[in-house]
């Protein structure tokens, strides 16, 4: 029939429908219960000889009202199904800003993603919204989901939709249409109740479906993210498809704000960001600086161990070096101005990688030398804008566990492979016990943005690829993802409440020995180039630091905290015993205290426990006598009387195993 279409279903089954059934009749005629329980579905068109027409395409979202005229593969899209949350979401966040627009009619509108945790829309008002604003939108959102409006979508000529948003002077919009349109198109808009707005979709069917949302808090962020545009306000929120899953959520969020490592950066006194030097700029205070410390040996001891030869190059290089690495043409917009001295300008170095290039250029090495492994904690400089940077996660000034190999092709493979459990004994000394790793390939398709050829990048991929499965490492491939100069392994560790941090990256590459023409005297006597990997596995001291800031909560394990025991005593008199006990533990290398203050012992016993030492150890007469230590534990309720020598045979062979708990 002419006016019918093919419908194929998942099961690989089909069915005819009149042209121009909706995925809703379509769910409908299935079971009146999928389409109660439908949210959105995914369309893919299907060729004349049933096969999906676009092969390399999982399909397009939809609306369950969206009129479906040609053969179609189909999919109805239930709360089971991942692509759900985002939709979702989605119409969550037009959801708010509905809400808003009957509270605030003044408001005009910007934009209003998913995101991976819940939504957000962006707001332009003169007048701050305030935390009493954020009540009385989600008590509206609430009316407006008992009255199940439909997310109704139109189309309208192009010149009627600017003209409708420039009657109202929602500036923003006016610029998406313009941006992302073109003049003879027709532009998709949504209407949920008042609230209109210019968006691609899909939506669920109406408001009535959103069962469980929250606002959590309000931001700035600049129009376009441009400094010298208006300022918006952002309002994040989350929304869940169950009340419980809300709740579960909201418990994550206290427990993350718990863990904060800005806030818990204040309270154990670790480091501080000063106004006066700038953003970005992370100062180590003393008891940060012991962990810094500690890190830092863990991994230049391992650098030895390893076979890497320690290296240190300049902060600041010419101009011109830069240009030689490509970082002018492929990273100027991430370096700091340029700075003019006597014979050139000069720049804050970006990457260590650079001055590695130099230190293996600066004599020629034979095939018998290689493979040649620089490592170097190195502080790097990059122009972070104002709105990314974040307490130790984001910052300007870093210090990066840096380390370059050099080697043949053949040796390549080897190399990785070590590199790898390098990077996963990092995870397990520093008490991490899962992680993810992803494999970032280049796009051919994107050629302007790769350097270097497809038999290099194939090569490239081929190798990375070929180790992982030698070492049985489970990994997901993330096509276009790649380095402009190679291909790339990221381990990203999950913490102690499950959150992702990306830190370790093994990265191939094979365009700075070619732009720094690179040699090596091979077995033949003819000169070849090397091959070369990139390789971070704090990814920065500052990152990592924050990362176990967090996943410890402040309470590190003994052998990175700053104080690792105090010695509380109970009178005056009981002062030398005190003295005695740290002496033993400061003769094995503990950091401990004797805190003889004239205060309350419980008031003494309280402040260090807020400072999450380890261990807290009481003596008085009794202790004295019996040339023993009463053992508070951090985490534990319960004390423990021993001797002294045997609680420095414990602490020590703690601290000498890295172990992650007491």
């Amino acid at each position: 029939m002419a006016d019918s279409i093919h419908i194929k279903f998942p099961d690989g089954s089909e069915k005819e429908f009149p042209k121009g059934t909706t995925a809703l009749e379509v769910a409908k005629s299935i079971s009146p219960r999928l389409a109660e329980t439908a949210l959105a579905a995914k369309a893919r068109p299907l060729s004349s000889n049933g096969a999906p027409a676009e092969q390399n395409s999982g399909g397009d979202l939809i609306d369950l009202t969206r009129p479906l005229e040609k053969d179609t593969d189909l999919r109805i899209i239930t709360e089971k199904d991942p692509e759900a949350l985002e939709v979702y979401r989605h119409s969550s966040a037009h959801l708010l800003a509905a809400a808003v627009l009957e509270l605030f009619p003044e408001t005009k509108l910007g934009h209003g993603p998913a995101t991976e945790s819940g939504f957000f829309y962006d707001f332009y008002r003169p007048t701050p919204f305030t935390p009493e604003d954020l009540e009385k939108i989600e008590k509206k959102m609430q009316e407006l989901v008992e009255q199940n409006i439909p997310y109704a979508r139109e189309f309208l000529p192009r010149d009627q939709g600017l003209a409708e948003f420039k009657k109202d002077g929602d500036f923003m919009k006016c610029h998406f249409i313009e941006q992302f349109t073109k003049p003879d198109e027709r532009i998709s808009i949504y209407r949920t109740g008042k609230f209109t707005d210019f968006c691609r979709g899909p939506h669920i069917p109406s408001t009535g479906r959103i069962k469980a949302f929250k606002l959590l808090n309000i931001a700035g962020a600049y129009w376009l993210g441009d400094e010298k545009n208006p300022q918006l306000q952002r309002i994040y929120g989350t929304s869940f498809f169950s009340k419980k899953d809300l709740d579960d959520y909201l418990r994550h969020v206290e427990e993350t704000k718990k863990r904060d490592h800005r806030v818990l950066g204040k309270q154990l006194d670790l480091f501080s960001i000063q106004e006066l030097a700038g953003p970005g700029l992370i100062f180590w205070h003393r008891k940060g600086g012991i962990i810094r410390k500690e890190m830092e040996d863990w991994m230049r001891e391992q650098y030895i161990k390893r076979g890497y030869s320690l290296v240190y190059t300049p902060h600041v290089a010419r101009r011109q070096l830069f240009y030689t690495s490509g970082h002018e043409g492929y990273y100027s917009q991430n370096m700091f101005d340029a700075m003019e001295l006597d014979d050139a300008e000069y720049r804050l170095k970006p990457m260590n990688c650079p001055g590695h290039i130099l230190i293996y250029k600066d004599s020629l090495k034979s095939y018998r030398d290689l493979p040649v492994r620089l490592g170097e904690l190195g502080t790097v400089y990059r122009y972070e804008r104002s709105g990314v940077m974040h307490g130790l996660m984001r910052v300007r000034g870093f210090t990066q566990d840096d380390a370059h190999i050099f080697c043949t092709r053949e040796q390549i493979e080897g190399e990785i492979a070590l590199c790898l459990d390098f990077a996963l004994d990092v995870l397990k000394d520093f008490g991490f016990d899962e992680y993810q790793v992803e494999l970032s390939t280049w796009n051919p398709e994107d050629k302007k943005n790769f350097v270097g050829s497809e038999e290099q990048w194939n090569h490239a991929q081929q190798s990375l690829e070929k180790v992982l499965k030698a070492q049985k490492i489970k990994y997901k491939t993330i096509p276009g993802e790649a380095a402009f100069y190679g291909p790339k392994i990221d381990i990203k560790l999950v913490d102690a409440i499950g959150r992702l941090w990306q830190l370790s990256t093994v990265q191939f590459d094979f365009n700075l020995p070619q732009r720094f023409g690179l040699e090596y005297v091979a077995e033949d006597g003819t000169r070849k180039q090397p091959v070369m990997v990139h390789r971070a596995l704090y990814g920065s001291v500052e990152r990592f630091f924050g990362v176990l800031i967090e996943h410890y909560a402040g309470a590190f394990p003994v052998w990175l905290s700053p104080v690792q025991a105090v010695m509380i005593p109970i009178a005056e008199r009981h002062t030398d015993y005190a003295n005695k006990v740290a002496a033993q533990l400061e003769a094995i290398g503990v950091r401990v205290e004797v805190d003889a203050r004239n205060e309350k012992m419980n008031a003494k016993i309280r402040e260090h426990a807020m400072q999450k030492v380890p261990f807290l150890l009481v003596v008085g007469d009794k202790e004295a006598e019996a040339g023993k230590v009463n053992v508070r534990t951090r985490g534990k309720e319960k004390t423990e009387d021993m001797p002294s020598a045997e609680f420095v045979e414990k602490i020590g062979k703690l601290i000498k195993e890295k172990s992650a708990g007491l």
